[in-house]
């Protein structure tokens, strides 16, 4: 697909990353992290990391890498606690050092805590700028260290300073704080990126970017953040969760790429389960078919659950007609393109028994480059595909995006300069159509939902971003 996660990098969409937190647990709490962590790997593959707290100590570790890669027993051995709190990244090529790997620790005399967060705040560069006029150092540039300095300037209670320090940031975010004995968790006023919380067995709390998480440590799903809700976990004899809004400015709206590409199939969200919402935009595409075929084949994996929408739709057969081969290294940090694009061929294999003499739909859930599409139909017709018909489960990618997806230029957007005529000639396909916006929101049964990245239309002051646009579009 065109934005699968370890394709290459040049050619996809990725988000940023995935948090996961649980709260008083008999001992076992980074090891149950690494469990939740492992369960949003897809979410981000470039480092790891897991802070546990004993109740008087915060322990850290983390590092480049897989989860896998960054972990091993005798590491969790090192992390005791009952608390703890996990992250894995996604970054940006050119902000890929260990300094911003997470969780980040601030060790200060008013107490010890960690940050995990996901999403991307589109104030941040004016914010760092003021935070460093006022005499605040920075070891990196994570989006996270930029939270812990404004809740260490602010005044109050813990809560009251996590409040203040939210009504600085502008953008997406979804925070877990953990202090020493209390767990926050925090989700901006626009609801752009998702968050929920699930109880334990045994009295303890999780928290996590999807619900999947939940089911891999045995927790039961509660709710859902809410927009610029700050959820109080603590064990202090109180209320053991207390709800705090940092505003009364809200609004939802949900990233439409959540349901299209980035959660699991089996998570849901705001309500709406993932697999399903896909399933649906494939039946929805399939409403508008005018072309005859044969077969209906998904890219593996995340278009899987819309062709077998448009499968029931159309009545044509689901096939399997692509592999995905799971044991291929990481393509995408090969040091030519050259080799970069050896990467499909690696990935994918296309089963010459199931499309050849067949006209084939091909149901992807995205374009954005539009090479890595060209090839997988290369792919296809070498396979003796007489035809393939392109139908993509999302509209036309025609717009940056500044809330957690790395496409921040029109540049790296084909639907921002051709046509879907042209988009459709460029990838050799028998034909190309895109689901539109109002048909998605149909399908996915929402209309609470981020778009701009379709449409343009972006739900916050963009600040810097928004000058970086005028100056590309000037220039085109």
């Amino acid at each position: 697909m065109e934005m699968e996660n370890d394709y290459l990098t040049a050619n996809k969409i990725n988000e940023e990353c995935g948090v996961f937190g649980i709260y008083n647990v008999s001992d076992q709490a980074a090891s149950m992290t690494y469990f939740g962590l492992h369960a949003l790997q897809h979410r981000g593959q470039e480092a790891a990391g897991i802070a546990a707290s004993d109740g008087e100590t915060i322990t850290c570790y983390k590092d480049k890498g897989l989860l896998t890669e960054v972990f091993n027993p005798q590491i969790i051995e090192r992390l005791p606690g009952k608390h703890a709190l996990g992250h894995v990244r996604y970054s940006k090529e050119d902000s890929n050092q260990i300094e911003n790997v997470q969780p980040i620790m601030v060790r200060a005399h008013t107490g010890h805590f960690a940050v995990a967060h996901n999403g991307q705040i589109v104030n941040a560069k004016e914010l760092k700028e003021e935070l460093e006029v006022m005499g605040s150092i920075f070891q990196g540039e994570s989006d996270s260290e930029m939270l812990a300095h404004w809740i260490q300037r602010e005044s109050g209670s813990f809560v009251e300073k996590i409040m203040k320090a939210c009504r600085h940031l502008e953008g997406a975010f979804a925070f877990i704080i953990m202090t020493k004995d209390c767990m926050y968790a925090v989700r901006d006023h626009n609801g752009l990126r998702p968050l929920a919380i699930a109880a334990l067995e045994d009295g303890g709390y999780c928290v996590s970017s999807e619900t999947c998480a939940f089911d891999i440590v045995g927790a039961k799903y509660i709710r859902d953040v809410e927009p610029g809700e700050i959820i109080r976990i603590a064990d202090d004899g109180g209320e053991p969760q207390k709800s705090f809004f940092y505003t009364n400015q809200t609004q939802k709206k949900m990233c439409a790429m959540e349901y299209i590409y980035f959660a699991r199939p089996d998570s849901t969200i705001d309500g709406i389960n993932v697999h399903t919402a896909r399933r649906l935009s494939g039946r929805a595409l399939a409403k508008m078919e005018d072309v005859e075929g044969d077969i209906v084949i998904g890219v593996p994996d995340s278009s899987l659950s819309a062709a077998i929408g448009f499968s029931e739709e159309s009545g044509l057969p689901y096939e399997i007609g692509l592999i995905k081969n799971r044991y291929v290294g990481r393509t995408f940090i090969q040091p030519t393109q050259k080799q970069r694009e050896r990467g499909v061929r690696m990935k994918l294999s296309a089963i010459r028994s199931i499309v050849q003499g067949k006209r084939v739909f091909m149901i992807d859930d995205s374009i954005v480059r539009g090479t890595t599409s060209k090839r997988i139909v290369q792919l296809l017709k070498e396979a003796g595909a007489t035809e393939v018909h392109v139908r993509i489960a999302s509209p036309n990618f025609r717009c940056p995006c500044f809330y957690g997806v790395d496409t921040s230029t029109y540049d790296e957007l084909i639907s921002a300069h051709l046509s879907t005529e042209e988009v459709c000639k460029f990838i050799n396909a028998d034909s190309l159509r895109f689901l539109e916006i109002d048909q998605m929101k149909k399908a996915f049964g929402t209309p609470d939902l981020c778009v701009s990245c379709f449409d343009g239309v972006y739900p916050t002051k963009l600040f810097s971003y928004g000058e970086i646009l005028e100056k590309e579009k000037n220039h085109e």
